[in-house]
């Protein structure tokens, strides 16, 4: 029997009457990656669950959690995640893999990013020469880091002027319209090896530690929410800290390029 679920942006894969059915709310990075396309129809095959995946910012996808409108989430944002188990929405955070942040921009880079010695001093040049910039303005993880990175190049966003376009969208739209419009961009790694209308983009910065980006698991607390399938969240949770899970998340490629690597404990 098949299903139809309507729920903002998802991805369902189809399984049998049978199937426990699971709904995680992930990261528009993570979808976009085209990772989910891998690692979905193994957990159905290894534990019968049939997992809805809610594509939303990081963000948004906390927020489901708090509203106990799903049962687990997949983010990367520690310092939201970390509030998130506080109050008591999750039960715990378990890291899961990790990739990095790069920015993307015109290939001939106006700005001179590429020869940065570190993602402020990148940021640094966009904002002097007000280079275009797209901003994902979304409150998703990568948008979030965005802000940060600003900050930490003593900027604050709010006063950049038109050279910067807060576009409130997920990454592959974020993508989009900075590929139409030549601009700068902060991705994840994984995103922009997946993404496939690069126009005249590049990779221009990356290699910075302050880039790196882990991605974590949370089921959402039962106490909170009686109604979460927490019992099937952990069986998910052990199924994504496996060898089989490792070796599926090692061995994702795009070109000859890792865009995940494994590092649950």
């Amino acid at each position: 029997m098949k299903r139809l679920y309507a729920a903002l942006l998802s991805l369902c894969i189809a399984a049998p009457a049978t199937a426990e059915t699971l709904r995680m709310a992930v990261t528009t990075s993570f979808h976009n990656s085209g990772l989910a396309d891998v690692l979905l129809p193994r957990i159905q095959e290894d534990t019968g669950l049939e997992v809805q995946l809610l594509i939303v910012g990081t963000g948004q996808a906390l927020r489901l959690g708090r509203a106990g409108d799903v049962d687990a989430i997949l983010v990367h944002s520690r310092a939201a995640e970390e509030a998130f188990v506080a109050d008591g929405s999750g039960i715990h955070r378990r890291e899961i893999m990790y990739n990095d942040f790069v920015i993307v921009g015109p290939s001939a880079d106006p700005a001179g990013t590429q020869s940065a010695d570190d993602a402020k001093s990148a940021l640094n040049r966009i904002a002097e020469t007000q280079s275009t910039f797209v901003s994902r303005g979304d409150d998703s993880g990568t948008h979030k880091k965005e802000i940060a990175l600003w900050q930490d190049a003593g900027y604050d966003p709010e006063g950049f002027d038109s050279w910067y376009n807060a576009v409130g969208a997920g990454m592959g739209a974020a993508l989009n319209t900075a590929s139409g419009l030549n601009a700068y961009i902060l991705s994840d790694r994984a995103s922009w090896l997946n993404f496939g209308n690069k126009g005249d983009l590049a990779l221009l910065f990356s290699g910075d530690p302050v880039l790196f980006n882990q991605y974590a698991f949370l089921p959402v607390n039962p106490e909170k929410h009686p109604h979460v399938k927490n019992a099937e969240a952990l069986q998910l949770e052990a199924w994504l800290v496996s060898p089989t899970a490792q070796g599926l998340i090692d061995a994702y490629t795009i070109n000859g390029e890792t865009l995940f690597t494994f590092n649950a404990e």
